[in-house]
């Protein structure tokens, strides 16, 4: 009986080991994630900038 109680508080053990470490992947998947689409964030706002800085400049060779 003492056997068998040990096997399943090592399992449980176990088991709950195994969900942090996945909720730590996860967390770091997150973050991973969140900081990725920031810089995609940064790099459309700077080629928006950058496309209409190119249409301000044609369109002032137009008019010249």
């Amino acid at each position: 009986m003492k056997k068998t109680l040990y096997l399943f508080a090592l399992a449980g053990l176990f088991t709950f080991a195994s969900c942090e470490s996945t909720e730590s992947r996860t967390e770091e998947t997150e973050q991973n994630i969140e900081e990725g689409s920031e810089e995609m964030e940064d790099e459309a706002e700077q080629t928006a900038e950058d496309i209409e800085e190119g249409g301000e400049e044609a369109a002032g060779e137009i008019r010249d």
